[in-house]
């Protein structure tokens, strides 16, 4: 026979059960998530730095001026990438290279279009087109805003679907933003950090919330002011922040513009940018590699 007490036990057992199953049910989402594998970078793990030395190629299909990554079809550019990028990967202190394409999202124009903004967006047909071939070639898609008189902060919302995908980043070109009355190619543009943290700020949100590895987010510059008060920047969760030395010109020239940058006071990355065109006498890899601190990113225009 069942005493009060057994009773009083055997329901708080049943009770307990239940809350159990029930809890179950309600976290068997959570519980499936946690289990389920999170997404990695296209050559595996979730971070970039200090795993990996990105080598990339910057670009657009519309004019072979625009940059390298358009020149050919993008299996083709993956080829040639995979070669250039070869040689960051040899050596005693090599690390893997992880390439990426730099592709132009937001284009900036000399005339104003219909909005007055001075910039063209990528068609979604030819982002999505370069992402198929970002991911065949297990490489990171950044896309490059030049937001003319846009705002960074506006141009990066109407990317936001493509960076929900885990191999997808983004650049910025200050050089390209302009202020009321300006017109690109005319003026040379720039931006705050504070603009800077911004961006970080709602890159690391849309990482935390897709659970998604680490993204990169390049600033092209070429003029120390071109970021302004740059001791101002911040790192943010899920954010690699990379400040990328730009401009092209000859070796000493373009050397001496990466050691005075490389002196500011902020926590970004390194990052260099070549021109096969335009550099006099272009930097190899082992140049390149050359440099102090090594530059982490390295771009071919």
């Amino acid at each position: 026979m069942l005493t009060a007490a057994g009773a009083g036990a055997l329901l708080l057992v049943v009770v307990l059960g239940l809350a159990a199953l029930s809890g179950g049910a309600q976290n068997g989402g959570r519980d499936t998530e946690a289990a389920a594998p999170l997404p990695q970078l296209p050559r595996g793990g979730r971070s970039i730095f200090p795993e990996s030395r990105v080598v990339g190629f910057y670009g657009a299909p519309q004019d072979e001026e625009l940059g390298v990554l358009g020149i050919g079809s993008p299996a083709s550019v993956a080829r040639r990438l995979e070669r250039q990028a070869r040689p960051y990967a040899e050596g005693p202190a090599a690390r893997p290279t992880l390439p990426a394409f730099e592709l132009i999202a937001v284009i900036a124009n000399a005339s104003a279009g219909d909005d007055g903004r001075y910039r063209t967006r990528q068609e979604p047909d030819t982002i999505r087109r370069y992402l198929a071939a970002a991911r065949r070639a297990r490489a990171l898609l950044v896309l490059d805003i030049q937001p003319g008189r846009a705002d960074f902060l506006e141009e990066l919302r109407a990317l936001e679907g493509y960076l929900a995908e885990p191999e997808v980043s983004v650049a910025l070109d200050p050089e390209w933003h302009m202020g009321e009355g300006e017109v690109p190619g005319e003026t040379i543009g720039s931006m705050t950090a504070d603009e800077v943290n911004a961006i970080s700020a709602r890159l690391s949100e849309i990482v935390r919330r897709g659970r998604l590895p680490e993204k990169l987010l390049v600033v092209h510059q070429f003029t120390k002011d071109m970021v302004e008060n740059r001791e101002r920047l911040r790192r943010y969760p899920g954010v690699e922040l990379v400040l990328n030395v730009d401009g092209f010109g000859d070796r000493t020239l373009k050397v001496d513009k990466y050691d005075e940058f490389v002196r500011g006071r902020d926590p970004a990355r390194h990052g260099f940018k070549l021109f096969y065109r335009e550099d006099t006498g272009l930097m190899a890899p082992r140049d390149v590699l050359s440099l102090r601190p090594q530059p982490e990113f390295v771009v071919y225009e």
